[in-house]
Formats: C-alpha cells, sequence, structure tokens
C-alpha cells in the first residue's frame, strides 16, 4: 500500500487508527473519529479499560451515553496495535521532582508502537512537549524498535491537544486544530483525517517544532499573566485594598486582560512552563520571566496557608486546637483530575502547623486521592466543629451550599470563609455571621 493511499484505505475502514492513551486527550478523540473510521482505543490501564467497556468513565468532557452510543473497540491488548495504520499518541507529559520533563510516557508508548507498527504507517503526537522531542526522541525510539526508516517506511507528525477540561463551549471540534508533519502528503493526511471532526478548522503549522513550541507557550502565556495578578494580590493585601475592586476597575479598559489571582495547578498551566525553561537552559538561555512567574504561582499554596493560619490565630485561637475544612481538590473547577493540584500545598501547610485540616471534594476519586497524597477525603456530613471553611475550588456545587446549613457545622463564634475563587457575595457571607476573607 502506497502512503498516498491511507486516507482512503482510513476513509473506507480497510485501515484503522488507534488512540494511543485514553485520558482527557484521548477519550474525546477516541469518540469523535469513531463516528467516521474505525478506531481503536489502547490504554496500559488494565482498570481504566474495563470501565470504560462498561460506559463509566472519570472525565466530565464525555457523558457515559455518549461512550455507549459509540462505535469503537477498548483495549490494554498490545498485540491488537498491530491492526492499525493510524496511530495518535496521547499520553502524560509530566515533569519530575526537579521540575525537568518526565517523558517516560510517551517514551513507553512510543516503543509499544515501534515494535508492534507495520510499514506506511503514521504516527501522530499530541502530548505537550518542548521543540525538538517528537523528531529527536520519538522518531529514533520508532526507527530502533521497528526497524524501519522514518520518511520512507514510516511517517510522523504533530497535533497538540487543545482540551480545556471543563470547558463545555471550547470542546475538542470547536477548537482550531494545528497539525505538522515532516513534508507536504502526509500534512494533507494528517489533515484529512482531524478534519473530519473538527468544525473551526485545521491550521497547517510550517514543521514540526514550531507546533511543539507553539503549544507549549499557549499555557506559558497564561501562566506568566496570572503569576503577575497572584503578585499585585500579595502586593494589595499588603496595602489593604480589594484586589477585585482593582480588576473590576481596571478591565474598563478594552485591552486589560481579565485575569483573576488563584492556585495554578493541573497537567498544563503548570507543568507546561518547566518543558520550555529545561529546552531554554539547553541552549545555555536562562529565562528569568518564565522562571519568576513560576516561582509565584508555585508558592501561592502556602501564602494562602499563612493567611489561614494568620487570621485563624488572630482570632485568639491556639493552632493546635483549630479544625478547618477545604472545599476542592482537583486542580479546576468540575473536573475529577487533581494531578499537580496546589490544594495539597494548603494542607501540608496547615497540617505542619499542627491544625486539623480536612478536604471535601465530590468530584475526585477518594481512592486514587488516598494512594497518591496518603489524604482520606470526608463526606459533606462528616463536616462539623468546625473553625474555618477553606473553598479552594470553585465547584458548581460549592455554589448551591446552604450558607445557614455551613454555619451550623462549625463551632467558633466567629467563623471564617475563605474565598479562595471568589465563589460567594461578601454581604451576603457577612450577613450570615461568617467573617469573610477573600484572595
Amino acid at each position: 500500500m502506497a502512503i498516498e493511499d491511507l486516507y482512503n484505505q482510513l476513509e473506507n475502514k480497510k485501515k484503522k487508527i488507534c488512540i494511543v492513551g485514553l485520558g482527557y486527550i484521548g477519550l474525546p478523540l477516541l469518540v469523535a473519529l469513531s463516528r467516521h473510521f474505525d478506531v481503536i482505543g489502547f490504554d496500559i490501564n488494565e482498570k481504566k479499560v474495563r470501565s470504560l467497556k462498561k460506559n463509566i468513565n472519570n472525565h466530565s468532557e464525555i457523558a457515559g451515553y455518549k461512550l455507549s452510543n459509540a462505535s469503537y473497540k477498548i483495549t490494554n491488548d498490545i498485540n491488537t496495535l498491530k491492526e492499525a495504520n493510524f496511530f495518535i499518541i496521547a499520553v502524560p507529559t509530566p515533569v519530575d521532582v526537579y521540575k525537568n520533563p518526565d517523558l517516560v510516557f510517551i517514551k513507553e508508548s512510543t516503543r509499544l508502537v515501534g515494535q508492534n507498527m507495520s510499514p506506511d504507517s503514521i504516527i501522530v503526537y499530541e502530548s505537550t512537549v518542548y521543540p525538538g522531542v517528537t523528531e529527536e526522541i520519538c522518531i529514533p525510539i520508532l526507527e530502533k524498535e521497528s526497524k524501519l526508516i522514518c520518511r520512507k517506511d514510516f511517517h510522523v507528525g504533530y497535533s497538540p491537544e487543545r482540551i480545556n477540561p471543563g470547558d463545555s463551549e471550547h470542546t475538542l471540534e470547536n477548537i482550531v486544530k494545528v497539525v505538522s508533519a515532516q513534508d507536504k502528503n502526509i500534512l494533507e493526511i494528517i489533515s484529512k483525517v482531524y478534519g473530519k471532526i473538527i468544525k473551526a478548522g485545521i491550521f497547517k503549522a510550517k514543521s514540526i517544532k514550531i507546533a511543539e513550541a507553539a503549544k507549549v507557550i499557549e499555557n506559558t502565556q497564561r501562566d506568566i499573566n496570572i503569576a503577575l495578578i497572584n503578585e499585585l494580590a500579595i502586593l494589595f493585601l499588603k496595602l489593604g485594598l480589594n484586589i477585585s475592586d482593582i480588576l473590576e476597575t481596571a478591565k474598563t479598559k478594552w485591552n486589560f486582560l481579565d485575569f483573576k489571582p488563584g492556585l495554578v495547578g493541573g497537567h498544563c498551566i503548570g507543568i507546561d512552563p518547566y518543558y520550555l525553561t529545561y529546552k531554554a537552559k539547553e541552549t545555555g538561555y536562562h529565562p528569568e520571566v518564565i522562571n519568576a512567574g513560576r516561582k509565584i504561582n508555585d508558592m501561592m499554596g502556602k501564602f494562602i496557608g499563612e493567611q489561614v493560619l494568620k487570621n485563624l490565630t488572630d482570632n485568639n485561637k491556639r493552632a493546635g486546637s483549630l479544625k478547618v475544612v477545604l472545599f476542592g481538590l482537583s486542580f479546576k473547577e468540575n473536573v475529577a483530575d487533581f494531578r499537580n493540584t496546589r490544594v495539597i500545598d494548603i494542607y501540608n501547610y496547615l497540617k505542619e502547623n499542627n491544625i486539623s485540616v480536612s478536604i471535601y471534594d465530590p468530584w475526585v476519586d477518594k481512592e486514587e486521592v488516598e494512594q497518591i497524597y496518603c489524604v482520606k477525603l470526608i463526606e459533606f456530613n462528616e463536616i462539623n466543629d468546625a473553625d474555618a471553611f477553606v473553598f479552594c475550588v470553585a465547584h458548581n456545587c460549592f455554589k448551591e451550599i446552604d450558607l445557614d446549613d455551613l454555619k451550623s457545622r462549625m463551632k467558633s463564634k466567629n467563623p471564617i470563609l475563605f474565598d479562595i475563587k471568589w465563589i460567594f457575595n461578601k454581604k451576603t457571607v457577612e450577613k450570615k455571621g461568617f467573617k469573610y476573607w477573600r484572595l
């Protein structure tokens, strides 16, 4: 089969597409592409595969009914990879404890594909990486494992994921899809495949490295903007000024960027800048602004913890007798994903200062949280005798909590409600008898 015929073979369902990695990126791709192609969903996580086969998933982006109505094959059988000729690798790219890129997942998935792919295959990477990973790290692994030669026996492309977890407006189909490849023919095939599902349009990047760089700076830019607002929030707090009032005033100008202060975690904004700084250091350049932004955002959890402790002890309470409940652990509102959550920094700071602290979050998986953080989450009916509540995540269910019920679960005469995400109205909360603190 000539590589030029691959798209027709895919469209006629004589050849298959395989999605490697069924997380918040791979799962929507699997469902969307299965409406037009014969698609295999592969993941090494046996527990996840079992759940997905039962139409159960923990990703709010893909509801169970959509899973049950879609037609595809889900498996953790490595041999199934041999059935495909078009691969999309969508696996996590985290950082290690030293904040350096951890490419173990992308390397391992590349090895598996290389060991099982046939000639005339196309492999497209969606994982966020620094410029050069696809061509300088992944292609050599594919060649070694397959004994095939890139651009002769197989071809590679890169199409960065842009899904915003928990965002019902900016879904897979409604975001412009950036695609790239090593030559025009392969770029055209990749564009046609994605073009079947992307309503917003396809943008063809001039090279794989350009596409890699464009993706990694998207979240780096956002990280720096939030860091600036976080620093301003700290400054204005010391000046006795309300940052929310200041931002409300400033954004009346048409070109003011409307960012809010808060915790910056997750698998994108809190991670991607480290990929860029790592690559920068390889060239001998030390990025000042990017590093400064990361430093500010990484310390916000501790800063909030300090403010909670200060406000509580100002109420003539001894730390050892204090009880605090944190509302929310996931890295953002209305998602189950708690990877790289910075809420845990608040939890750890308060624990280190001898405060009894619990976490309530109905979105996340309790067993996974206990396994990863050794923290047992509580149920709402277990909340009682608290001195303070800290709302760290703006889940919709938190916005609907009855404030009278909330106050009945507190023991202090002057209970404090810390509102990190600006969920509540200050006047309303204070009328209910709370002392209100907003970042």
